[in-house]
């Protein structure tokens, strides 16, 4: 609404920092790469996912597009067969509907409808400028997809043993073939020569979604209109998560290089050099200046533009003039990066412990493509340079910085930690724990993960003794059956003692247990770390 505050100004007691608020919504006052071509003469349409506004006022028909096949409201319609107006489940949709898709054969996966009606349309235009705006539903969740490409799949295995979701590969089987019909048009109509042609991801691979320690499917039930869809995942993925991005860190909705390096392929021929690569760093951003290039078209001179036109690394006529690429992500889990030739450094808006190491990582990715070690302790100097360069970004960019909830209070270093047979304590640097009866220990449900782990403990006792993990996997009651507890031992001493147990966790943890020899003495716990198999944070306490 008007006069909405995106930075609000006040926030629950729990939340550190006043967050700003994303538009979810493309506002109509910007001029979009359609509405500049269009006012050069090109016939513009655009074709699938929208998800730029979920009223009328923001849909593509608004900005620019006089052509537009798009569910309404997006993200997609309620199934990608046909018909797509009908849930998995074969109920009519009651809350989304198709917007100006239109139905195909039934059965036909929406990949392949999308692609008869772009080729329709770019025949109808074959003999004008024309801009094809073609933004597929695959390889989005909920990825429905075609079972005889699915079976083919998961008959093949990566020699690497990286890749092996079945399901996502049927996916991407999809647009190839989506992508080549497409190509194979332009090559009929002789327009090859004269149209250029961008394949390009708008994030990376999805690592985090339907796979074991989902919460958003742990309630599927048979009455669940994504029930049908899950039980297909299932059947051909098992647990897996969508994607693997090795050797990148992380995936999708995450600064990490996983999360933002993409694939992105430009043809023109004759004009751009075929097989030739870049290491220039580009972005979303660089497309709308860089179209607008190398086709000759101006931008509106009011117009601010965040992104530079690539267009000389394209046509091996030049470099880029920017020094610097920032990328802004005020949400999930919020920070901005900088990358500065081999060098990034990630900005985090607040501490996470258990998931990131403080507020700073530094990584040089010439040397550390996986993003694996944090070097900001090693080179303050770096980082204040790097630091000082988001510093200008903000202010050149008037960015809607977090600012510190004035009703925030801090939680109990220990929520999640629940003491049996004795008593815990935060005192400076520690977690103090004391005894109260036998068998002392800590326990919580706070640790959700679906597979092997590892304990690493940092404690200290003057008396030292013996201590055990033990732990229970959904579905079960039984702490003590077998193969459900690790002995470790801690050293007497007042030196602060580093343990590494592994935990051959088998199933979706529920509870899990840490006994300790407080009987003896006190124990003081300066850090709990949980890592899952790849060394990643899963949980983590600390009290240094």
């Amino acid at each position: 609404p008007p006069g909405h505050a995106f930075l609000p100004q006040k926030a629950p007691a729990n939340v550190p920092l006043l967050m700003p608020e994303s538009k979810n919504y493309l506002d109509p006052s910007i001029v979009t790469l359609a509405e500049a071509l269009r006012a050069a003469g090109y016939r513009t349409a655009h074709f699938g996912k929208w998800h730029l506004g979920l009223t009328a006022e923001y849909r593509p028909d608004r900005h620019g597009f006089e052509t537009a096949w798009h569910c309404a409201p997006d993200p997609g319609p309620p199934n990608y067969f046909s018909p797509y107006g009908v849930k998995p489940d074969g109920k009519p949709s009651s809350k989304n509907h198709v917007g100006t898709i239109t139905d195909g054969p039934p059965g036909e996966h929406i990949t392949d409808r999308m692609t008869t009606e772009a080729i329709r349309w770019l025949e109808a235009h074959a003999d004008q400028p024309f801009f094809l705006n073609f933004w597929l539903y695959s390889v989005h969740g909920p990825w429905q997809h075609k079972e005889d490409y699915t079976a083919a799949f998961a008959r093949k295995t990566d020699p690497r043993g990286k890749q092996g979701n079945p399901v996502m590969a049927s996916m991407l089987r999809n647009v190839d073939e989506s992508l080549g019909r497409l190509l194979a048009a332009l090559d009929e109509r002789k327009l090859t020569e004269n149209t250029i042609f961008i394949f390009y991801s708008d994030n990376g691979g999805n690592n985090h979604s339907w796979g074991a320690d989902d919460p958003k499917i742990r309630n599927v039930t048979p009455s669940h209109p994504l029930y049908e869809t899950l039980q297909s995942y299932r059947k051909w993925a098992g647990n897996q998560v969508p994607t693997n991005n090795d050797p990148l860190r992380e995936g999708k909705g995450k600064l990490y290089e996983g999360g933002v390096r993409v694939p992105l392929m430009v043809r023109w021929p004759g004009k751009i050099a075929a097989g030739s690569t870049s290491g220039a760093v580009v972005g979303c951003i660089d497309l709308y200046p860089t179209i607008l290039d190398l086709l000759g078209v101006a931008p509106p001179k009011e117009q601010k533009i965040d992104g530079v036109s690539f267009a000389p690394v394209l046509l091996g006529k030049g470099s880029l003039t920017r020094d610097a690429y920032f990328i802004w992500f005020p949400h999930l889990e919020p920070g901005v990066s900088v990358r500065q030739g081999d060098w990034k450094l990630i900005r985090r808006f607040q501490e996470m412990p258990g998931k990131y190491e403080g507020t700073r990582e530094l990584f040089n990715l010439k040397d550390d493509i996986g993003e694996s070690k944090n070097l900001a302790a090693a080179m303050p100097e770096k980082v204040r340079e790097l630091d000082a360069l988001i510093d200008a970004f903000v202010r050149d960019t008037r960015a809607l910085y977090p600012r510190p909830n004035p009703a925030y209070k801090a939680p109990d270093p220990a929520t999640g930690l629940v003491p049996k047979s004795c008593k815990a304590a935060v005192v400076p640097g520690a977690l103090r724990v004391e005894a109260e009866g036998q068998a002392s220990f800590l326990g919580t449900a706070a640790v959700k993960h679906a597979g092997p782990l590892t304990l690493k403990l940092r404690a200290r006792s003057a008396a030292g003794g013996p201590g055990r993990v033990q732990w229970v996997v959904q579905g079960k009651e039984d702490f003590n059956a077998p193969g459900q507890t690790v002995p470790f031992d801690l050293p007497a001493g007042e030196k602060w003692q580093d343990i590494t147990v592994t935990v051959p966790v088998n199933g979706p943890l529920r509870i899990v247990r840490l006994y300790l020899p407080a009987d003896r003495s006190p124990v003081e716990i300066a850090s709990i770390r949980w890592l899952d198999a790849a060394g990643k944070p899963v949980r983590e306490w600390t009290f240094e």
